[in-house]
């Protein structure tokens, strides 16, 4: 019994070798943290050294009057080191982002892209404490080789602990490689003595090459007695979580990221035998949200996540720990699963209106009960103040390129009028950023190109020519390759045929098109609805529906009963959605129905309710500027988006704006009633 109980002891003691040589190094460094009097002076340097990021010792941060800022050029404007202030219009979240740095919330932020997600996302980071900054190590288990020990030390100490470690197998390895020297040479010299000892080639071939394979078989020894025994490299540990000079608590972006970089891997070893394998440690890499930990994981479009990684994302904040396991069932690292690594990071995630639909519930659940939900402003007020922020935002934006030279105040009143002009609500200046950022650079590089000391008005204005959104340059081809064909006709009097007015694209980028529409009515009363072509959605199939009831109200009759009548969108491959085209639908049937001709010198756009009111749609400016473009003379708009025309004066003077409240309106307007004076009589009657 006492055999048998001494071999067990010496059996543990071989197992926790590596682990306790590598705790004990972790010991050794640390030993000022269990020292009570090192202990002080430690946390003394602490808050001499490690100071929040928002109150470090840097350049004081400029006061800035938003009310009453006075400048030249870009230049003479100053600019907040802290990218909290650099945050423009977005006043609520700004608010969220400083509560959840003081009491580490997560948050979601929901809008249109280029509003300030991510930046507010890098700004919480700014505004988090260093202090709690920990480096993550992956130590061999002896007992059990596919669970690697997880343990944690200080900030940037991680380096010298492995440095450490690896000094000392080295020793052991400096040891082998001089015994395996001397023996080479032995093995190189003691052939040759023996040939001229014994005189025979025999013995030095039998000499030489026992004397390799001797050389051979001790280095195999000593490499399998190295990993059967638990050999010296098996307890160097690795760095997982690299925290070494880091002035801030890290931000990681995980947008777009697959299961492995999010929540960590091991790597596949091809070499599983045989002793020659890689130890399982050290295959261990570290996921964005170990190395998030005490920082920021941002998230753009989170919905976009597997359900599946949703899950382990809700269990890795929920635990604020996650185990690295390998993430191919097919490869070798799928066998290991580490000790749980610390995982404690703030997530702020991202999207649109439609990421909420599509995130996982348990998700959103849980940042809704530990956190905060914000909606992005995409428009604030036309006021001097926020002007003021727009030019801002130009010098910010100068002063992150580097490249590009500053703008004249003439050159930022007309980006200010572009911020109205994409807000495409009257009085309202535009949120969206990074589409404003990307036309002052393009002008930027217009005036570098011309080697001009600032950037003007006339810069600007060639950039807007330069850099079109792409759904620009397809509505100008549209509407160019259209006019030659004659599809869009401009001038004249067609029965049943107008031109109405849509856009193309989504968001901020969009740009307007000139829609043909056309109708006839036929005999029949076969068909149960009206017959609408051009790969409708369905909203715009039901705003056709509603013109029935405009139909009845107007004529005293249900032209189903013995009329059948069709609708086409004229080569619209790319499909029709929304109810603007309303008001053109019904002039063109009610065109088709009396046979009165409508004006093609006019345009229209509008939606129309079934009481016959003309309603506000979106988009407004650039269908005006679609219509410009075409050549039309006159556009009928709602009377309620007249206040949300922004469009440069030169090109509105070419045109003549007709606001509308009703159909009957839209009807007198446009029609020809030469010879028809009683059909306009009645309608005018029915609309009393």
């Amino acid at each position: 019994m006492a055999k048998k109980s001494s071999g067990k002891k010496v059996k543990t003691k071989i197992e926790s070798k590596n682990v306790n040589k590598v705790d004990k190094v972790i010991e050794n460094k640390d030993a000022v943290i269990t020292n009570k009097k090192n202990k002080k002076n430690k946390i003394k340097a602490k808050k001499m050294d490690l100071k929040p990021a928002d109150s470090k010792e840097a350049p004081v941060e400029p006061k800035i009057d938003f009310k009453n800022l006075k400048y030249t050029t870009t230049k003479d404007i100053p600019i907040s080191k802290l990218m909290i202030n650099q945050v423009i219009g977005q006043e609520d979240a700004v608010n969220v982002i400083k509560k959840a740095a003081q009491q580490r919330r997560h948050v979601l932020l929901i809008g249109e892209p280029g509003t300030g997600k991510s930046m507010l996302g890098m700004a919480l980071a700014e505004l988090l404490p260093k202090e709690k900054l920990v480096d993550v190590l992956a130590l061999p288990n002896a007992n059990d080789e596919n669970q690697p020990l997880i343990r944690t030390i200080a900030a940037g100490k991680g380096r010298e602990v492995v440095s450490r470690a690896k000094l000392e197998n080295n020793g052991a390895l400096k040891t082998q490689n001089i015994i395996v020297l001397i023996l080479a040479i032995l093995a190189m010299i003691v052939p040759w003595w023996v040939r001229s000892y014994y005189k025979s080639d025999i013995m030095f071939a039998a000499f030489f090459l026992g004397g390799m394979m001797f050389l051979v078989g001790f280095v195999l020894f000593m490499n399998v007695g190295k990993k059967m025994m638990g050999g010296s490299n098996e307890g160097t540990p690795k760095v997982i979580v690299d925290n070494f000079d880091k002035q801030n608590v890290s931000f990681f972006d995980a947008t777009g990221a697959h299961a492995g970089a999010l929540l960590g891997d091991v790597l596949h070893d091809p070499f599983q035998s045989g002793g020659l394998g890689t130890p399982a440690n050290e295959r261990v890499v570290a996921g964005m949200i170990h190395k998030a930990n005490m920082g920021v994981l941002f998230i753009d479009e989170i919905s976009t996540l597997e359900p599946a990684t949703q899950q382990d994302l809700l269990t890795a904040i929920q635990e604020g720990k996650y185990p690295i396991t390998g993430q191919s069932e097919r490869s070798a690292g799928a066998m290991v699963r580490t000790e749980p690594v610390p995982c404690q990071f703030i997530l702020v995630a991202a999207g649109n209106v439609e990421t909420v639909q599509h995130m996982h519930p348990a998700l959103r659940s849980r940042i809704r009960g530990y956190g905060y939900e914000v909606f992005m402003n995409e428009t604030m007020p036309d006021t001097e103040e926020n002007r003021n922020k727009i030019a801002i935002i130009v010098a910010q934006e100068v002063n992150k390129d580097k490249k590009i030279p500053h703008f004249t105040k003439e050159a930022v009143d007309y980006i200010i009028e572009e911020s109205r002009r994409k807000a495409n609500r009257k009085g309202s200046l535009s949120l969206m950023f990074r589409d404003l950022g990307g036309l002052i650079r393009a002008a930027g590089d217009v005036a570098v190109e011309e080697k001009a000391e600032y950037v003007t008005k006339l810069h600007i204005i060639t950039a807007r020519k330069i850099a079109r959104s792409l759904e620009q340059q397809m509505s100008d081809k549209f509407i160019e390759r259209k006019k030659e064909y004659e599809v869009i006709v401009v001038s004249g009097k067609k029965i049943g045929r107008v031109n109405g007015l849509a856009v193309i694209g989504s968001g901020v980028n969009y740009s307007g098109i000139v829609l043909p529409i056309e109708a006839e009515v036929t005999p029949g009363g076969k068909e149960s609805a009206i017959i609408a072509t051009g790969k409708l959605g369905e909203i715009a199939k039901e705003a056709i529906t509603n013109v029935s009831a405009i139909i009845k109200k107007y004529f005293g009759e249900d032209i189903k009963e013995h009329k059948d009548v069709y609708v086409q969108f004229l080569q619209t491959y790319e499909g029709v959605e929304g109810d603007s085209a309303s008001i053109a639908v019904a002039t063109t049937i009610i065109s088709a129905l009396k046979r009165i001709p409508i004006k093609q010198d006019y345009a229209m756009t509008g939606s129309l309710s079934v009481r016959g009111e003309v309603l506000p749609i979106g988009g407004v400016s650039a269908k005006i500027e679609a219509a410009i473009a075409a050549g039309i003379k006159n556009i009928i708009v709602p009377k309620t988006n007249v206040q949300d025309i922004i469009v440069d004066k030169e090109k509105l003077s070419k045109v003549r704006i007709i606001p509308v409240e009703t159909i009957t309106e839209v009807l007198k307007e446009v029609l020809d009633w030469k010879g028809k004076e009683d059909i306009l009589k009645k309608i005018e009657q029915r609309n009393e």
